[in-house]
């Protein structure tokens, strides 16, 4: 068996929690839950022929009044980012939080979520801005952990059409 560390960074009320609550357990809630500290959540997958268990470490959100403690990210196998696409700011923290962690873990793996995909009209991020990403070798996945015709389309690498 496998074991692999991965945290997922974001600014505050990006969806992280949610994203993970609907990969670990299918499950999505419309109520908010500010995670204090860090949540960690475990997942077991199997990929080419061997089991990998995912320790998923869901760490609150980066705003104005606190910042991630590199300490969390010790020892993890990659991270991901998450952004609310609705709201332009979280794509900022999010780069900033790239710089932190690829200083603090070198070259591991890492994805951008761009999440609420559910909310696309609303959208503050363009394609633009992430084909610039795209270009600089970043994996982006669009997403939206709410259940519907949107979820269908959860975590594509594809721009909108």
């Amino acid at each position: 068996m496998i074991q692999k560390k991965i945290c997922l960074l974001g600014g505050f009320a990006v969806g992280k929690s949610s994203l993970v609550r609907r990969f670990v357990s299918g499950m999505f809630s419309e109520t908010y839950r500010t995670t204090i500290g860090v949540t960690i959540e475990k997942k077991s997958l199997e990929a080419a022929g061997q089991q990998v268990d995912l320790l998923i470490w869901d760490l609150y959100g980066e705003d104005e009044f606190q910042s991630i403690r590199e300490s969390y990210l010790r020892g993890s196998s990659g991270y991901i980012l998450v952004v609310d696409g609705t709201r332009r700011a979280t794509l900022e923290t999010a780069e900033s939080l790239h710089r932190m962690a690829a200083a603090a873990l070198g070259a591991v793996p890492f994805v951008l979520i761009v999440n609420k995909l559910d909310l696309r009209s609303e959208w503050e991020v363009d394609e633009d801005t992430l084909s610039r990403l795209r270009r600089q070798g970043w994996l982006i996945l669009l997403s939206s952990a709410r259940p519907g015709k949107e979820s269908k389309t959860c975590l594509r690498n594809s721009p909108p059409k």
